[in-house]
């Protein structure tokens, strides 16, 4: 394909795509995340994205949901973000960047909502925030002009000072002041700032432990996102910042709440791919004794957790295919389940905010049904607002249907996924997407994250979104069975899946393609080295090197903990094994590898390194590096490009139909 197709038929196909989809809500909420509920559970805010055109990322807003309806209290410029009510309901903090675009400072809103009361900067932007219990102050988790960004936020790293002439280069080697992480507070009736958390101490992530101490995921003496993998639990007093580790863990930390007291305090561990993506058991803890014990939440990967006050512990998570809303009475010690459905919320794992009676906030969709800002109570589930709009109704007209399917694997373990297809009868092109991770899973949600899924199915193609072993949402133990064996077993549910499909008619043998992005990317990369059937493959952001990926990754923990070895084997070891660049003499599937110049986590060179190695072997390839994107293409209009170049290249060589020729 050329460089510029924005004069094919193709892309203005997508283009119109686009169009019909997202134009009817321009200016409206489209999509929302960050639930938060007032108190009196009257009330939920949210951070609502917004377009007006189809150009950048849109932008957000803080909109409430109430019996009148849903409507957005901010106005911007630029976006804001992250909205938290006060314990007593009277005001609302959020985050917005309006005075300098990418950084990121507390607002209030107070009363009827009105005009946001803009508070003292702090140096560096602010991530999230969170007020005490008492309602006299709030947590700020704040990130420096410098400091990475995870992959699941794109990579690349938060907006810097960009001081000095543009040819001064960019040096590494001891970390910068503006690569760390810290948590600070603001005192509300002083209107002034500080900072709580220690001078080299990387704070990750921090909330309150009653209305003196804040308890944080933090690593010491290093910021780099490497030290997440290894990071400890540790209260810290705003006082005076001492700091005590109350939890190391096996695996990885996430998601910690801290009861009003501070006598209590609840984390997730779980076995974690990315930082911000963290679902997996749920770590009770007592920190004045030491404590420690693990909480029977009925099969769920939790995503969330929130107290609701000293006795029940609000949580949210994943079990299988469903979403499960539900609390943990510490006293009784026992489990009231809310909420069980396959459905979706959020961007990848659900979230949740609690009210005072248990009531919970949730924002709900499926692959037919766009979110919808709901509350989960014991009686029920009442919506307050819908996302819906024609733009909407539209995309849910083409996209097909979803259903959940099962398939045993070689081993008899039963894999799960998500099964979207066209109307009519099979057998159909089936496109396989691999998630990334790759410690995620699929579940029903609107358009299933991807802007791709629909639009495949619209042209008559099958999407099947499987979820193998190392996926969350069933344990621990079938989440770690990836470890020590990225491309393995995986690899064998994935195929063991299309089998399956291709035995009931559903899918046609000749007409199989894979996609998928970062850990996706990767097995969509490996998996065209190990079997040939496939027609045609669109690795996205992959890992194909492992040993380079290793040395030029600013995640380089990642391979050597999910390979179980460091790059330093004798003979490469699984680093050289496992890497799809050490086995392309064997494929033969015609490869479009798409990447961002952006992105530090799987580097550009990574795809880069294939599409050679596959070139030099005699398959067809292309190479599509895009300049301004990281982890991920997310801005228009390079979302219609890229959209336009997959379709193109499944259509190409797998054709929905023997007439398609556009």
């Amino acid at each position: 394909m050329d460089r510029d197709i924005r004069d094919t038929e193709r892309y203005r196909i997508v283009a119109e795509y686009f169009r019909n989809w997202l134009e009817p809500g321009f200016g409206r909420v489209t999509a929302a995340i960050e639930p938060a509920i007032r108190a009196d559970g009257a009330a939920v805010a949210m951070t609502g994205t917004v377009f007006d055109e189809l150009e950048g990322a849109g932008y957000t807003r803080i909109a409430v949901a109430d019996e009148h309806g849903l409507r957005m209290v901010t106005g911007g410029p630029h976006s804001d973000r992250c909205p938290r009510w006060s314990p007593d309901g009277q005001a609302l903090a959020h985050l917005s960047d309006r005075a300098e675009e990418g950084v990121f400072a507390l607002y209030l809103l107070r009363g009827g909502l009105g005009e946001a009361m803009a508070t003292p900067p702090v140096d560096g932007t602010v991530e999230y925030c969170s007020w005490s219990p008492d309602g006299r102050q709030v947590l700020l988790g704040v990130a420096g002009r410098g400091a990475d960004l995870a992959g699941g936020q794109g990579s690349g790293t938060t907006k810097g000072t960009a001081a000095g002439p543009a040819w001064l280069p960019e040096v590494r080697g001891v970390a910068d002041a503006h690569e760390w992480r810290s948590a600070w507070v603001y005192d509300v009736a002083a209107d002034a700032v500080r900072r709580v958390s220690p001078q080299g101490v990387n704070v990750w992530e921090a909330t309150w432990l009653g209305p003196d101490r804040i308890v944080a995921v933090a690593s010491p003496g290093d910021p780099s996102e490497n030290a997440w993998y290894t990071a400890n639990l540790l209260a810290i007093d705003i006082a005076d910042g001492g700091d005590q580790v109350v939890y190391k863990p096996n695996d990885q930390l996430g998601w910690p709440a801290g009861s009003p007291s501070g006598r209590r305090l609840a984390v997730v561990e779980a076995v974690c791919s990315d930082r911000w993506i963290v679902a997996g058991g749920v770590c009770f803890i007592e920190p004045d004794s030491g404590s420690v014990r693990t909480l029977d939440t009925g099969g769920v990967d939790v995503s969330g957790l929130q107290w609701i006050d000293e006795a029940r512990l609000g949580y949210v998570g994943v079990r299988g295919l469903q979403i499960v809303v539900g609390w943990y009475d510490i006293a009784a010690d026992t489990r009231t389940e809310l909420y069980a459905a396959e459905a979706s919320s959020g961007v990848r794992y659900p979230g949740a905010a609690f009210a005072a009676d248990g009531t919970a906030a949730l924002i709900v969709a499926t692959y037919e049904r766009p979110p919808a800002v709901s509350l989960i109570e014991q009686g029920g589930v009442r919506e307050l607002a819908s996302l819906a709009n024609p733009g909407t109704d539209w995309l849910a007209s083409v996209a097909g249907t979803a259903e959940s399917v099962t398939w045993p694997a070689p081993d008899g373990l039963e894999i799960q996924g998500v099964l979207c297809s066209p109307a009519g009868e099979g057998p159909f092109p089936l496109v396989v997407l691999v998630h990334g991770g790759p410690v995620y899973s699929f579940r029903s949600q609107w358009k299933m994250h991807y802007d791709y899924t629909p639009l495949l199915v619209s042209r008559g193609y099958a999407v099947l979104h499987p979820n193998p072993r190392g996926s969350s949402g069933r344990g621990r133990d079938f989440a770690a069975a990836v470890v020590g064996d990225m491309g393995g077993a995986d690899t064998y549910d994935i195929l063991a899946g299309i089998d399956a499909l291709v035995a009931d008619g559903i899918a046609d043998p000749d007409r199989i393609g894979v996609m998928g992005g970062s850990y996706g990317g990767f097995m969509s990369s490996w998996i065209i080295t190990q079997d040939q059937r496939f027609a045609a493959a669109v690795p996205s952001s992959p890992s194909t090197d492992w040993y380079s990926q290793h040395h030029s990754s600013n995640i380089g923990a990642f391979d050597t903990l999910f390979l179980g070895e460091d790059p330093y084997t004798a003979g490469g070891g699984k680093h050289f094994q496992r890497s799809p660049i050490a086995h392309a003499g064997k494929a033969r599937t015609p490869t479009l590898l798409i990447a961002g110049v952006r992105d530090r986590c799987t580097p550009p060179g990574q795809a880069e390194e294939f599409f050679n190695a596959l070139r030099e072997n005699g398959v067809e390839t292309e190479l599509v590096i895009y300049p301004e994107e990281g982890h991920g293409v997310r801005t228009f209009p390079a979302r219609i490009d890229v959209s336009t170049r997959i379709l193109t290249w499944f259509e190409t060589h797998m054709p929905a139909a023997a007439n398609r020729t556009d």
